[in-house]
């Protein structure tokens, strides 16, 4: 990627749970880690509770929980139970960041930018990030 949208931090670190209030008995009531705030994205067809990680500006963990609608993660949770679904990394410009993954023939799943919970993002296959599902995004201002 160019220099001025290299991806400058990671946003947030994805579990998919099957049911975000039993997975915060582990996550608020064992660890201690309050949720900033839990959201329906019906965009995405999922639920998301967003577990701040330090001050303004520091990384999450998101747990999401799939609508029964959303037969994508429905399916990837059928297939490799609960854990980690993806890493998210924050860059500048997210239109840039799709046509340069693009011209690097990176398996990028989407052909244009998709709303997401907080800004606009992009999705890269695991087959060439080696193994893990990479979301790039661009948070709203």
């Amino acid at each position: 990627m160019s220099a001025e949208n290299t991806p400058k931090r990671i946003d947030h670190v994805a579990i998919i749970v099957r049911n975000i209030e039993q997975a915060l008995t582990f996550y608020r009531d064992t660890l201690g880690i309050e949720p900033r705030e839990i959201k329906e994205v019906p965009s995405e067809q999922v639920r998301i509770a967003f577990l701040p990680m330090g001050g303004p500006g520091s990384s999450e963990i998101e747990l999401i929980e799939p609508a029964a609608t959303n037969a994508s993660l429905l399916k990837f949770l059928e297939k490799r139970g609960e854990g980690l679904h993806h890493i998210c990394l924050e860059v500048e410009h997210i239109d840039k960041a799709l046509q340069e993954m693009q011209t690097q023939e990176a398996p990028v799943l989407d052909q244009q930018p998709r709303l997401a919970a907080e800004g606009r993002a992009i999705f890269i296959h695991p087959k060439g990030t080696n193994g893990v599902l990479l979301e790039l995004l661009e948070k709203n201002k």
